[in-house]
């Protein structure tokens, strides 16, 4: 008897499991009947700009991060302000954000082959994966699809909600267990920093005015310090940029944890994942490739099932940055 009950225990939390699995509504291929030319479509026109615009692919990556962190992965990142409403792209936090003229250019080819099917939510997720994957000439991770498109987008919840370039290893882990993700999740998805460039307002605080003193950030390498003050000259310098990942910054690789660990992560969020023995231990596994990347495609796929919209609930915006009238 105790085996019998000892069975059905574990059927139930095998098929609780399933039922969990389900009930998110994403899946690989979900476009296959629908709109079985969706992805191909995305990747050409993802391709193509990239190709000729390699920052593009932090610029997509970022993007899909942003948006999953407020509101779960729905593309309200895209929706654009209203005279009633001041929208998510015009928080502080996203107004580094570009890449959406692509988005847009390609969403109406899809709109073209596949009217009212292909979610603007699903095409960030791809974008993000397919201008990453563009240097390699094959997809790095597999994207589950079927996300619908919400309908509220508030700049104050990107605020609220994104995790900041200035935040310590305490309040990063709280963000991120907020959207049901862990420490390795936060360790992993840092290496996003691996590509793109970060503005100089939010990182100069650690070259000028550490603790307002006029001080410097001491765990911050100093010679990496020097030359950083030597492309943001001062505190309000807001519109230089500077590679994340100096020497590496158009190349999705373990380059960031290998400068995290001579001290030379640009910002004090990437500085913070040194001051916690389990993430340095992540850290020192991230210096691995392969590791790196089968970690990076499992970490990207738990970020894209946050707070989704699948089934009956949101929309499939016919225009990205409008919401159905």
């Amino acid at each position: 008897m105790k085996s019998v009950f000892l069975l059905f225990l574990v059927l139930a939390v095998a098929l609780g499991g399933c039922v969990r699995s389900q009930a998110s509504g994403l899946k690989y291929h979900f476009y296959k009947k629908s709109c079985p030319e969706a992805e191909q479509i995305i990747q050409d026109i993802i391709w193509k700009h990239v190709a000729e615009r390699p920052e593009l692919a932090a610029k997509f990556l970022r993007m899909f991060f942003h948006d999953c962190f407020v509101r779960g992965c729905d593309a309200s990142v895209l929706i654009n302000s209203t005279a009633n409403n001041s929208a998510e792209k015009d928080a502080v936090p996203d107004l580094s954000l570009a890449g959406f003229d692509v988005i847009d250019e390609v969403k109406t080819a899809l709109e073209k082959a596949c009217p009212d099917t292909v979610s603007c939510a699903d095409v960030i997720a791809l974008a993000a994966r397919d201008s990453v994957s563009f240097q390699f000439k094959r997809p790095l991770w597999e994207v589950q699809t079927g996300r619908r498109d919400g309908t509220i987008s508030r700049k104050s919840e990107a605020l609220a909600n994104i995790p900041g370039p200035t935040f310590n290893f305490a309040t990063l882990v709280q963000r991120f267990a907020n959207k049901t993700l862990d420490v390795k999740d936060l360790v992993v998805l840092s290496g996003a920093h691996t590509i793109g460039v970060g503005l100089c307002n939010f990182f100069s605080n650690r070259l000028y005015n550490f603790t307002g003193n006029g001080d410097a950030d001491p765990s911050l390498n100093p010679t990496y310090a020097a030359f950083l003050r030597t492309q943001c000259k001062s505190l309000s310098d807001n519109t230089t940029s500077v590679p994340m990942d100096p020497g590496s910054s158009l190349i999705f690789d373990t380059h960031y944890y290998k400068n995290l660990k001579l001290h030379q992560g640009l910002f004090q969020s990437d500085a913070a994942l040194l001051t916690n023995q389990r993430s340095v231990h992540i850290v020192d596994k991230m210096l691995d490739t392969e590791n790196f990347f089968h970690a990076f495609k499992n970490s990207i796929k738990r970020m894209g099932a946050i707070e989704v919209l699948t089934g009956a609930n949101g929309e499939i915006r016919k225009k990205c940055s409008v919401v159905n009238s």
